[in-house]
């Protein structure tokens, strides 16, 4: 797998990385590249969705999004910054897919990768570390990022800057779901231990972390905020560190960490889509609904009392 973080390194880490530069490396695969070209006073950024096809039209399809402000903070900083670490591994991840597919090895659901690439994306502050911005609003990043025929998603995000989860690797987060933090699933973090050799490592959320961006409360980051956007169930796989690292810092992509977060995505994409992985335990799922009604409102803005 490292070559395909190399890959994604390369084509990411260049003052004019742009959308049709990942088309290009996935020219002549059995995959589908849309990309859309978005701009705003900030700077502008490309939305990339690959598809890769699955062999069974029934089969469940797994979205991958790779969650970022941008890859790049020029010219403030010269260089990959930490915050790229999303779109590395959801491009590693589409690139070993689409060699496999090629190969005659396809996954029997379909999988849906999407990201963005902006290689001089602005910085904002935040506590204990600065975040990166972005040329585009939230909401604009779920409605290219995120749709409907993703059965579940997995969000993958650079989680450094904090003091929440202090140790280098990957951590799988609970699974959120209209509104609700459920479990870590047993299953997927079956598939941490089998890539990392070691226990499992888990997120800590918090209620607000999985609220939309906009409404003046604390967020871990942005790897939750898929969830805000879809029915589906979603996975946060967050890159961490044992200190913490602004999302602009750069030198931070921690080659082993990220060789492992894809290898994960790549082992749940091949478990879920053979209907061997679940997210989460749907029957505890609607007892809880059932019990204590929707929690819906925790994917709106919300309303002041």
């Amino acid at each position: 797998m490292f070559d395909k973080i190399q890959q994604a390194y390369d084509v990411l880490d260049h003052p004019q990385a742009d959308g049709q530069s990942v088309r290009d490396e996935l020219a002549d695969t059995p995959v589908d590249v849309d990309v859309t070209t978005i701009s705003s006073d900030d700077g502008t950024t490309d939305f990339v969705k690959i598809i890769v096809p699955g062999t069974d039209p029934d089969a469940e399809t797994l979205g991958v999004v790779g969650r970022l402000g941008g890859v790049g903070a020029r010219p403030a900083e010269i260089g990959m910054v930490s915050d790229a670490d999303g779109a590395i591994v959801a491009l590693a991840t589409a690139f070993q897919l689409a060699e496999m597919a090629d190969r005659d090895d396809a996954l029997a659901g379909e999988v849906r990768i999407a990201t963005h690439v902006c290689p001089d994306a602005p910085t904002q502050p935040h506590d204990p570390v600065p975040f990166m911005g972005s040329p585009v609003d939230m909401e604009t990043m779920n409605e290219h990022e995120v749709d409907d025929e993703m059965d579940a998603v997995l969000s993958v995000d650079a989680t450094k800057g904090n003091r929440v989860h202090c140790e280098r690797g990957f951590a799988v987060s609970p699974t959120v779901k209209e509104g609700w933090i459920l479990p870590p699933s047993e299953t997927l973090l079956d598939a941490q231990e089998r890539v990392t050799g070691e226990p499992p490592s888990t997120l800590t959320l918090t209620t607000q972390d999985i609220t939309p961006y906009g409404n003046d409360l604390h967020h871990i980051n942005s790897i939750l905020q898929p969830a805000t956007a879809t029915d589906s169930p979603v996975v946060g796989v967050a890159t961490t560190s044992v200190n913490p690292v602004p999302g602009s810092g750069t030198g931070a992509n921690y080659l082993p960490e990220l060789t492992e977060a894809t290898g994960f995505v790549l082992e749940v994409a091949k478990d879920f889509t053979r209907d061997r992985a679940e997210f989460y335990d749907e029957g505890e799922f609607e007892r809880l609904r059932s019990l204590y009604g929707s929690m819906d409102r925790l994917q709106t803005p919300g309303e002041e009392a």
